[in-house]
C-alpha cells in the first residue's frame, strides 16, 4: 500500500504546523492523513520533532573540478545533507573550469561520480563573450544563469557590463529563465587603505551604493525584457523600497539574501577576525533590522547560504587584513539552525522557516516537486528538534575546512533525520546511505 508512512505531531504542510502521517510510495508524497491509516506498511513515528519539506539552498558555491582543495561534491554534500538539505543549486565560478561552456558542464558532470549524497542542479554562467553558450546549456539542463556586475575574484569568470547582459537577457526570458546577479556595480571610494585590520574600512570600501545602483540598472533591464530576474545575497537594506516597488508594478523581480546578514551585525565584528569577510559585507544593526523586516514581509523572498568556501590561508587568518582577504563564509551545514536561532527573536514561526528555506527557493529554479508537504511532492524531508540547542564545534563541521565564524555559537534547531526520495540517509549524526543524491536537469 504505503513504501512508509512517517508520522509526527508537528508536521509542516503548506496550510499550518499540524499532527499528521505522511505516506509515501515510489519516493513520492501520496497521501496526507490526520491520523495513522490501517493496513500492512512501515511507520517511522517522529513523536514531537518537526517534520518539514527538505531544505533548498539554491546558492552554493562547491568548487569542484579545478579547486576541489577548497571544497568538493563529496564535503559539501555530506554537509548538506547532514543540515537537512535535500537539494541544493551549485554557482557556476570557484571550479575551473567556470561553468560558461558546455565541455566545462560536462566535466561538473562527471566529477560528481561515486560522491553525490544529495541532489544537485547548476546554475550557467554568464561573462562576457558567452551568449553563444546561453542556448546550448539550456539545452544540458542548467535551470538559469548568475553573472556579476563587479569582480567576482575568479579570472575566468569576468564580469559582465550593461550590453552583456542587453545581448542575454532577451535569450533567457524566451526560454523563461531566471538571470541570477551579484548586484555591486563598483565605483571608486576615496580615503580606502590597500591594507587593513579593522572592519570598518573594509564595510566602507564596499558602501551600499553599489548594491543600489546595480539593482537599480537590474529592474530597469528586468523591464525592458521582462526577464525573470534574481538578485543574489541582498545586503543592502536601502534597496528595499525599489525592489518593493518594481514587485508592486509585476515585475518578474525577486530576492534573497543570506544567513549571515541576518544572523551577524557589522558592530560586533571585531578588527582581524576575517573569517566574518564575504561580498557584499555584513553591515550595520539598523541595516539587520530592516531586512528581518523586508523577510518578513515578502519583499525578500527567501534566505540561502552562499556557502562560499576556500583555503585557511586565504582568509588571511594570521594577519587579519581584510583587504587581502577571500570573501566567503562557509555555513552549509548549518542554514536551518542559524536561521531558526535569530528567527526566533524576531517573532517568525515554523511556517516561516519551511516558507524561506523550501517553498520559496524552490520556485527560483523551478522545482516544482520539491519545498513543500503536499500530495505529489517528492518524499524529501528533513526531521528536526527545534527547542534542543548545540554548540558548533570543528569536530562537527563536515565541510572539507572548518573556518566559520559561526564556529563556537550555540544554535537551536537539531537535525534528527535527513530523507530523500523516501529513503531515510540520515540520523542521529550519522549517515546511513551515501551516494543517494540524484543530479537535477531541467
Amino acid at each position: 500500500m504505503f513504501d512508509i508512512v512517517i508520522q509526527s505531531e508537528r508536521v509542516l504542510t503548506a496550510e499550518a504546523c499540524q499532527r499528521a502521517a505522511v505516506c509515501v510510495k515510489n519516493g513520492k508524497i501520496v497521501a496526507i492523513e490526520k491520523t495513522l491509516p490501517s493496513g500492512d506498511f512501515p511507520v517511522e513515528d517522529v513523536g514531537n520533532h518537526v517534520l518539514m519539506a527538505g531544505v533548498v539552498d539554491p546558492h552554493v558555491h562547491i568548487n569542484e573540478p579545478g579547486r576541489t582543495d577548497w571544497e568538493g561534491f563529496d564535503t559539501a554534500t555530506k554537509a548538506a545533507v547532514a543540515g537537512g538539505i535535500t537539494s541544493l543549486i551549485e554557482m557556476p565560478l570557484n571550479a575551473s573550469p567556470v561553468t560558461t561552456t558546455t565541455a566545462a558542464f560536462d566535466k561538473k558532470i562527471a566529477a560528481t561520480k561515486g560522491q553525490l549524497h544529495t541532489n544537485c542542479g547548476f546554475w550557467g554562467g554568464i561573462i562576457p563573450g558567452n551568449t553563444n553558450e546561453i542556448e546550448p546549456l539550456i539545452e544540458k539542463g542548467v535551470p538559469g544563469f548568475k553573472a556579476f556586475l563587479t569582480d567576482s575574484g575568479i579570472d575566468e569568470f569576468p564580469n559582465v557590463e550593461e550590453d552583456d547582459l542587453r545581448k542575454a537577457m532577451p535569450i533567457l526570458a524566451r526560454h523563461n529563465v531566471p538571470l541570477l546577479v551579484h548586484s555591486e556595480w563598483a565605483t571608486a571610494v576615496p580615503g580606502i587603505p590597500v591594507s587593513s585590520r579593522r572592519y570598518i574600512d573594509y564595510l566602507h570600501a564596499r558602501p551600499r551604493s553599489w548594491e543600489d545602483n546595480a539593482i537599480a540598472l537590474l529592474i530597469k533591464l528586468c523591464e525592458a525584457y521582462n526577464c525573470k530576474t534574481h538578485i543574489v545575497h541582498l545586503s543592502s537594506a536601502d534597496s528595499i523600497a525599489q525592489i518593493q516597488t518594481a514587485k508592486e508594478k509585476g515585475l518578474p523581480l525577486t530576492a534573497e539574501t543570506a544567513q549571515h546578514y541576518l544572523y551577524f551585525t557589522a558592530e560586533e565584528i571585531e578588527d582581524g577576525k576575517t573569517e566574518y569577510k564575504c561580498a557584499p559585507p555584513i553591515r550595520e544593526k539598523e541595516n539587520n533590522e530592516r531586512l528581518w523586516q523586508a523577510l518578513t514581509k515578502g519583499i525578500i523572498d527567501f534566505v540561502a547560504t552562499d556557502h562560499s568556501p576556500s583555503l585557511p590561508a586565504m582568509k588571511e587568518i594570521t594577519s587579519g587584513d581584510f583587504m587581502k582577504a577571500w570573501g566567503g563564509i562557509s555555513s552549509l551545514q548549518w542554514a536551518l539552525p542559524i536561521l531558526w536561532t535569530v528567527a526566533q527573536k524576531k517573532n517568525a514561526g515554523l511556517t516561516n522557516i519551511a516558507a524561506w528555506l523550501c517553498e520559496k527557493p524552490a520556485l527560483l529554479p523551478q522545482l516544482e516537486s520539491k519545498g513543500k508537504i503536499a500530495v505529489g511532492y517528492d518524499a524529501d524531508f528533513v526531521v528536526w528538534n527545534p527547542e534542543e540547542k548545540f554548540i558548533i564545534t570543528k569536530e562537527k563541521i563536515l565541510h572539507k575546512h572548518s573556518l566559520t565564524p559561526y564556529l563556537g555559537k550555540e544554535l537551536s534547531g537539531v537535525i534528527k533525520q535527513t530523507w530523500i526520495n523516501g529513503e531515510k540517509l540520515f540520523e542521529n549524526e550519522k549517515f546511513l546511505h551515501l551516494n543517494k543524491g540524484k543530479i537535477l536537469r531541467w
